[in-house]
């Protein structure tokens, strides 16, 4: 990649977070997390060994050098959320957390009241917070103020693979945003990330679509070249974005957005 990803101060070659649940083993995940190219990684605080380093999900992870992004899967409020990522802060020695709060087991959709309560707390003690919310653009907006690092947007629900689902409003959020935007939850395919990428992200969590896929390892690397490809084209800029620029009116430029 020709241009950096900076996520609160540190600058990463490549635009690609990468899950760690449903691989079959941690040799298979590290081996996964190298051809995506991803340099960050997340997990569940609830799924890790806090006592020991050298449990199969961190090790080789640390010893790619791979920056650690906690999450706070399961939990269902704002103070459990609080909770896990002090006890991530205080076993990893890590302050960045992915903040996740969603009570309903069947969808996992985030809880945007006690998601931002949990933001709230945890940007005055210090950490990084990376929320992961539904596709809100006032929410985006809400998180921004108080202090968080990114914003992570669902495409659709987690696990799902569906794709961009909420196309218009992540374009509102990218649009509007003034940290980086992630989209998280439901890319399915590279092509998903590629239009991702196209429409301005300034980078995709991938989990299921590569940890499921039939080759594991091929499927990473299709990821890898998707967020190059995508990342290209937006910044070559796109044929539609060049006509509406040139619209006529702000009502041209409305109705040709509009008709998409």
């Amino acid at each position: 990649m020709t241009d950096k990803l900076t996520l609160a101060g540190k600058s990463f070659d490549s635009r690609l977070i990468i899950g760690t649940g449903k691989y079959a083993s941690g040799e298979i995940l590290a081996k996964a997390c190298k051809e995506s190219g991803a340099q960050i990684a997340t997990m569940a605080v609830k799924r890790i060994d806090t006592q020991d380093h050298t449990d199969e999900i961190i090790s080789p992870l640390l010893d790619m050098g791979i920056q650690l992004m906690p999450n706070t899967s399961g939990a269902k409020n704002a103070k459990e959320a609080i909770f896990a990522a002090q006890l991530a802060r205080e076993a990893l020695e890590v302050d960045w957390i992915k903040v996740e709060v969603h009570p309903d087991v069947k969808y996992l959709l985030p809880d945007p009241i006690e998601t931002f309560k949990a933001c709230e707390v945890l940007c005055k003690e210090g950490f990084k917070v990376f929320p992961y919310i539904n596709a809100d653009p006032v929410l985006c907006k809400r998180l921004e103020d108080i202090g968080v690092s990114a914003v992570m947007p669902l495409g659709s629900p987690i696990g799902s693979a569906r794709g961009l689902d909420t196309l218009s409003m992540l374009k509102i959020i990218i649009r509007e945003s003034h940290v980086p935007v992630i989209i998280d939850a439901g890319i399915g395919a590279p092509s998903d990330a590629v239009k991702a990428f196209e429409i301005g992200a300034d980078a995709c969590m991938i989990n299921t679509a590569i940890a499921a896929a039939g080759d594991q390892l091929k499927m990473a690397r299709a990821f890898n070249l998707a967020q190059e490809a995508g990342r290209l084209a937006y910044k070559a800029g796109l044929a539609d974005k060049i006509e509406t620029s040139r619209a006529t009116s702000p009502m041209e430029a409305f109705l040709k957005e509009a008709m998409k």
